[in-house]
């Protein structure tokens, strides 16, 4: 299969504008590849249609038109709506089959690939995964960490699941979007890795919120408690972005309690999967469903430390701290991270 990449003939399609989607998009579209987009909030394709996208009619439409389709969901109900609607992805990649096959043009050298970017269940993709095979098409789930900030400059991480061949013809799309892709194994492999690491980031928030509560109520000044983690074994890359947030008293992550408890839920979904019973999960689950409880589904998620500072009356913030998250490091060309086999 030839790779698909902006100096190649691909026209990338990207369904879903929204806060990771619109910046993932708009790396493509700085790269150089041509795009073509569909989101249901018009005013979030506006920028790309100004810069020269074009804007598809519907899910088929734009599966037609396009080499590659990129999904960019909240919700994998979402996902499943878009791909098997009457006018959805999977009917546009079946029309395109059948008028490859009426013109007697080869199929298998140059296929359309379906890339999953959403953070979503593994068997979901796995379910939609072959019905794009049966469409005529191959699959891939890639989706992205390593926060928005770092997904607006195209160095965010991304780990790609799918076959082998799949991922080498989408790789220049991918090194345009992010800075280091991981090739995590079969269909489905990338979205349980996205899920375990956000359980895990979800996990260092929450201890950082104590932290930050508990340094404060020891009379600790903050800006130095946050450097004695930042230099020390407890810090993370969620010190050093989210608690920046948190002090500042924005809590502006750009994500959303919602999401980590869809997160968190997937998480604990493979461990029941495998028979396990974890002990850390569940309060997580907890924390943030009494989070959502109280602030709303649409609070930011660092604004968790809300829990805390209304029940000791503490208002943990400190001056000097950034409202947000900007990525000051230079957009690089992404590359392949080769996993080291320890022996």
């Amino acid at each position: 299969m030839d790779g698909y990449g902006p100096a190649g003939a691909a026209r990338v399609g990207f369904i879903g504008l929204g806060n990771v989607g619109a910046k993932l998009a708009g790396s493509l579209q700085r790269n150089g590849s041509e795009i073509c987009v569909r989101d249901l909030n018009r005013a979030a394709m506006a920028p790309f249609l100004d810069a020269g996208a074009c804007e598809a009619s519907s899910g088929a439409d734009l599966a037609e038109r396009c080499d590659v389709v990129i999904t960019c969901l909240p919700t994998p109900a979402s996902v499943a709506a878009v791909l098997e609607a009457p006018d959805g992805v999977l009917a546009g990649f079946a029309s395109a089959r059948a008028a490859a096959e009426r013109s007697a043009a080869p199929t298998d050298s140059h296929r359309k690939i379906w890339a999953e970017m959403s953070t979503t269940d593994h068997r979901e993709v796995r379910r939609l995964g072959a019905l794009v095979e049966a469409a005529g098409g191959d699959a891939m789930d890639c989706p992205v960490s390593g926060g928005c900030h770092r997904a607006a400059t195209g160095n965010i991480s991304i780990f790609a699941g799918g076959e082998r061949h799949v991922f080498e013809a989408l790789l220049p799309l991918l090194r345009a979007m992010g800075r280091r892709i991981l090739h995590t194994g079969p269909l489905g492999s990338a979205s349980i890795l996205k899920v375990v690491t956000n359980y895990l980031a979800t996990a260092n928030l929450v201890s950082l919120c104590e932290a930050l509560v508990t340094s404060q109520a020891a009379g600790m000044d903050l800006a130095v408690a946050y450097e004695a983690i930042r230099i020390s074994s407890g810090n993370s890359f969620v010190h050093e972005t989210e608690s920046q947030v948190i002090l500042n008293g924005s809590r502006d992550i750009n994500f959303t309690m919602d999401l980590v408890c869809k997160d968190i839920g997937l998480f604990a979904d493979v461990a029941d999967e495998h028979g396990l019973v974890l002990d850390l999960a569940p309060v997580l689950m907890d924390v943030f469903a009494d989070g959502v409880a109280r602030y709303g589904d649409r609070e930011w998620s660092s604004n968790i430390i809300r829990r805390l500072e209304d029940a000791t009356g503490q208002s943990v913030t400190a001056p000097g701290f950034p409202a947000e998250i900007v990525d000051g490091e230079p957009e690089v060309s992404g590359a392949e991270v080769l996993v080291k086999r320890r022996r």
